[in-house]
């Protein structure tokens, strides 16, 4: 599981950061990558990677603001010329609009796709759980922004404890189908009359990780709710330390503010994404560091950076 970061930057492409939009990539898991915002440009960058945009199944999206879904007509466009490839469904979900917004330019700019789109849309009074499969589960939480926004919540299910196989073959435990029946969970009776309780050689099942991705807000209660133990937290840092009062007009937060969510929700790594264009190269270490004063964990994150979760 890995999150690739597409575009890190807030309102408007620079020369190192594009606007925003990310890669949660559960390849291993599923054999899927979800896409989360799809700011203009998003096609470009994906270019530069190894996602292949037939495995991107669904589209989250955090609000309507243009840095955030102007990048979708011409991604779900290319999506549908990769014809040596299945023609395989989408499903995008975001506020109400995003329909509204996909299929007025798909339509105005005659653009005609072989696959189909399934649209969940949803308002203040229909979030909470938007998706459960049988791997993952995903909620969505209104934040605080100057238009309504929501932050995700995806929860991978607990994983299956793994078989002791070395102290199988120490218990005489011939390789082979019994393995199978044991992993299963089923005790079984050897030849010689010994009996292998399954539960004695199955590991207990193992906490599914926690990936919290929040839109554009101020600092709010519900990031922290959303990123209550999160594995991997990210956060929008528009700002920096000693910007609260432009960030709180402006419905975005600060580096530091971002810290005291992920210090409160008690997360075990902090992202720092949606960076101003305004902080040079030479400014990114001291969000950093100044952040790193309330939350150690803390790293900012660049355009196509990996991070393994």
């Amino acid at each position: 599981m890995d999150i690739q970061f597409l575009g890190t930057g807030a309102g408007q492409p620079s020369k190192a950061r594009n606007v925003s939009s990310l890669a949660l990539k559960l390849l291993d898991e599923i054999n899927e990558v979800w896409l989360f915002d799809c700011g203009e440009g998003t096609q470009n960058r994906i270019l530069e990677t190894t996602i292949r945009p037939r495995k991107i199944s669904k589209i989250f999206i955090t609000h309507l603001h243009g840095d955030h879904i102007f990048g979708l007509p011409g991604f779900l466009s290319s999506r549908a010329f990769q014809a040596n490839e299945e023609q395989t469904d989408l499903e995008i979900y975001g506020p109400q609009g995003i329909k509204s917004f996909v299929l007025t330019s798909l339509r105005v700019s005659g653009s005609r796709l072989p696959y189909k789109i399934h649209f969940h849309e949803f308002d203040q009074d229909s979030l909470g759980k938007i998706l459960e499969t049988d791997k993952f589960t995903v909620y969505a939480e209104e934040l605080d922004h100057t238009i309504f926004c929501v932050g995700y919540r995806v929860m991978q299910k607990d994983l299956e404890g793994t078989l002791d196989a070395e102290k199988l073959k120490a218990a005489g435990v011939p390789f082979g189908p019994l393995f199978g029946k044991i992993k299963n969970g089923q005790d079984v009776i050897l030849e010689d009359g010994t009996e292998i309780k399954a539960a004695d050689y199955i590991s207990a099942p193992r906490p599914g990780k926690i990936i919290t991705i929040l839109g554009d807000t101020r600092k709010t209660d519900a990031s922290v709710r959303l990123a209550v133990n999160a594995d991997v937290l990210v956060h929008e840092s528009t700002y920096g330390k000693g910007d609260e009062k432009i960030a709180r007009n402006h419905g975005h937060s600060t580096n530091m503010q971002a810290a005291q969510v992920a210090t409160e929700a008690g997360a075990k790594r902090l992202l720092l994404n949606h960076i101003s264009a305004r902080f040079l190269s030479k400014d990114i270490s001291q969000l950093k560091k100044d952040a790193a004063t309330i939350f150690e964990n803390v790293h900012v994150v660049k355009d196509l950076e990996e991070v393994k979760i």
